[in-house]
């Protein structure tokens, strides 16, 4: 756990500073850069609370749609594999293929469906506080 805190750490303090790095072999892609979500509603500020980061690895079998929810705090994260349609109660739709990255909706309802012939495998970040849900279903 330690060696995956200290590489994001890296991938954060290297992507603030330089894109390559032809001495090492180091590249650092920047996936997504944003101030609002992918359906271009703006973040809210942080709260004030003491912070805490949640990463979650989430595994959605093919056909699998989740239930409608909805995140009270900012989370982003990439599609390691498969195919994933993203749908918010307004139904903006947006779809996300392997290495694709997303900026999630906050306090927005919406719900994901695996459109695709196998797993879809995401890994999340959330930045929260200690007493706030990551997740609220409806």
């Amino acid at each position: 756990m330690k060696k995956l805190f200290f590489g994001l750490w890296l991938v954060l303090l290297l992507s603030s500073t330089v894109q390559a790095d032809d001495s090492t072999g180091i590249t650092v892609a920047t996936l997504v850069k944003a101030s609002s979500s992918w359906d271009g509603t703006p973040l809210p500020p942080y709260p004030k609370d003491m912070p805490e980061v949640t990463i979650l690895r989430i595994t959605i079998p093919a056909g699998t749609t989740l239930p409608l929810h909805q995140h009270p705090v900012i989370n982003a994260g990439v599609l390691l594999s498969g195919e994933l349609t993203v749908i918010t109660e307004d139904d903006k739709k947006l779809l996300l293929k392997a290495g694709d990255p997303i900026i999630e909706v906050v306090n927005k309802w919406h719900f994901g469906k695996n459109t695709g012939n196998g797993p879809a495998e995401i890994v999340v970040f959330y930045a929260g506080s200690p007493d706030t849900p990551i997740s609220l279903k409806k």
